[in-house]
């Protein structure tokens, strides 16, 4: 059997077979980018034969995040792309991990269906990505995380392993719920080829409202108080600074992004219970890619969260960090009670006001999505130095081949 290697060459399978021209697309600027599942499986194989590591890519436009990893060859699932079973009537899709977001919401929307994934960065990202950084949107708190969509998946462990979890189907709930383990550890487990999701029907109706925010903490906490106790149900509910929110042309003052979807009836009703709690307008829908896709190419996003009783002091903290930079800016997902702050980097670097005001951050709050690398070990530790996360790791990766130290394992 023949097996693409580290190098671009084709072997017989034992590592003896002589170099000879590679396949279109197996290699390209550097990375080797397999086709199908046995491909990544023979490339993994041969990275172990080697005692090389990889780096998986899927779109490569979000490499900056997570912890460094070294400069390793390039796994890219670029081609691994198209939609290989989608049953509507089941609302149900299985893609390739290469796949993007972009394409599966055209295929979904001609079927009057949607990804409620919406993660931040926009669509051009894949929906492998998404899956193993569990990456969630302003959607989130109302339609579910990666890890309540995707219902099934594909993966070559870091021993050449080709593993399935879950299935295709939303009933199948047989065996080890490895489908949940692998979203979210960063391709450490696996590198997934193909994910199966649940979608759903995209709404009758589906307004954007701009709520009009208090001046002051205590008459945040008593709108959304009131917001919470009101006839409403929003599949998003989104506080914007000041700063992000002219960045969107939303005006000079925070605002409350508030998405309203169903039938005629139900969201006339949900406009009017909000309307009786504070001045709102309506703005265009479009306000959700905008926002999702307004993160700077070069800079640091920070999360912070805690208990839906705490959302004021999260935000404050968000709008404390935001104020030290020109630039920064922060949003906050309140279903979920989560806080993103973004901070343009100067010329690499974290700039010092925002480094000090972190510095003095409780870490139970604040995780870390994107930061220059030479302060990951300083501003975040270790998050799977724990016995049962490296028990993990051995069982899936005992080679550490998959991604080293994006995790910040050693």
């Amino acid at each position: 059997m023949e097996r693409l290697t580290l190098d671009g060459r084709r072997t017989n399978g034992t590592g003896a077979g002589a170099p000879h021209a590679v396949p279109s697309g197996a290699r390209s600027g550097g990375a080797l980018r397999p086709s199908d599942v046995v491909g990544v499986r023979d490339v993994i194989r041969d990275a172990i034969d080697r005692k090389t590591a990889v780096r998986i890519v899927g779109q490569g436009s979000w490499l900056d995040a997570g912890r460094p990893v070294g400069d390793h060859p390039h796994l890219s699932l670029d081609g691994l792309t198209g939609i290989v079973d989608y049953t509507p009537g089941d609302l149900t899709l299985t893609a390739r991990a290469g796949t993007s977001l972009a394409e599966i919401a055209r295929a979904t929307a001609a079927n009057g269906q949607w990804l409620a994934l919406d993660p931040w960065g926009g669509d051009a990202g894949s929906l492998g990505a998404a899956a193993a950084t569990a990456s969630a949107g302003p959607m989130s708190g109302a339609l579910g995380t990666p890890r309540d969509i995707v219902i099934g998946l594909e993966a070559v462990t870091g021993i050449g392993e080709i593993v399935r979890g879950g299935g295709r189907v939303v009933k199948n709930v047989a065996g080890f719920d490895l489908t949940r383990l692998m979203i979210g550890a960063w391709g450490t487990l696996g590198v997934l080829t193909e994910i199966s999701v649940r979608l759903r029907a995209l709404p009758e109706q589906d307004i954007t409202l701009a709520l009009a925010v208090p001046g002051t903490s205590a008459r945040l906490s008593a709108l959304l108080g009131g917001i919470r106790g009101a006839a409403v149900a929003p599949l998003g509910l989104e506080l914007v600074s000041a700063a992000l929110a002219r960045r969107l042309k939303l005006g000079s003052e925070p605002v409350l992004l508030a998405r309203l979807a169903g039938n005629g009836e139900s969201v006339v009703a949900q406009r009017e219970a909000l309307a009786g709690l504070c001045d709102v307008a309506k703005v265009d829908g479009d306000i959700w890619d905008r926002l999702r896709a307004t993160e700077p190419a070069s800079a640091s996003v920070i999360r912070l969260s805690g208990s839906v009783g705490r959302f004021a002091d999260i935000w404050g903290a968000a709008e404390r960090v935001a104020a030290t930079v020109d630039g920064a800016f922060a949003h906050a997902t309140v279903l979920r009670s989560v806080a993103r702050v973004v901070v343009p980097n100067d010329n690499g670097a974290l700039p010092a006001p925002a480094l000090d005001v972190l510095q003095a951050a409780s870490r139970d709050v604040r995780i870390f999505e994107r930061l220059p690398a030479e302060l990951w070990p300083t501003l975040a530790p270790a998050a799977v130095a724990d016995r049962l996360s490296r028990g993990i790791r051995d069982a899936f990766d005992p080679h550490r081949l998959l991604n080293p130290g994006i995790l910040g394992e050693s």
